[in-house]
């Protein structure tokens, strides 16, 4: 299996089947990114088509020295940031529900919890703002560290740190109530 440098350098110089593989390598996280961003399958995809499409319209811009899958988050990132900037300027729908945080057949009390639960915490994501919702998730859903994050999203690493305490503490304060009651 060729590394992503490889990779980059066939598509720089034509390789169609070479850009191809990269995608494969990557959608998975770029839609990971981009519905934790939307929280909407539908506008993760769309963000998803427009990335490798920027990516690729850009590729030359890419630093073989540097890490494509950072670049490539960064572009996603910044795809959702512009996708959530424009939903929220049209502000036509609500935000739908996830079914990120539903559990298999779970009891009726477990259900009940867990149905406040994802409402709460997609109320929640709902109130941070673009930056804190996506470093948020980058940092405690994908497990980025702050440097990556820093790459990916443009801000200094004190920014990114200063952005996930906020939303974390956001995050903490919205969902207290509900979990406070919890047995430990």
């Amino acid at each position: 299996m060729e590394d992503d440098a490889a990779l980059v350098a066939v598509v720089k110089a034509g390789g169609l089947s070479a850009y191809r593989a990269l995608m494969e390598r990557h959608s998975r996280n770029v839609f990971r990114l981009a519905f934790r961003m939307t929280q909407n399958e539908q506008d993760a995809e769309d963000v998803v088509q427009e990335t490798f499409l920027r990516a690729y319209k850009n590729i030359d811009l890419f630093r073989v020295e540097s890490s494509f899958g950072t670049w490539l988050y960064r572009i996603a990132a910044n795809c959702s940031l512009d996708f959530v900037r424009a939903r929220e300027r049209r502000r036509t729908t609500p935000m739908p529900e996830s079914d990120v945080f539903r559990a298999p057949q779970p009891e009726p009390e477990r259900l009940a919890f867990s149905g406040e639960l994802r409402e709460r915490i997609a109320a929640a994501l709902g109130e941070l703002s673009p930056m804190e919702r996506a470093a948020f998730s980058l940092r405690h859903f994908d497990g980025l560290s702050i440097e990556e994050i820093s790459q990916s999203l443009g801000p200094s690493r004190g920014a990114i740190k200063n952005t996930i305490f906020r939303a974390a503490a956001k995050m903490r304060q919205a969902l207290e109530p509900v979990l406070s009651g919890v047995t430990r």
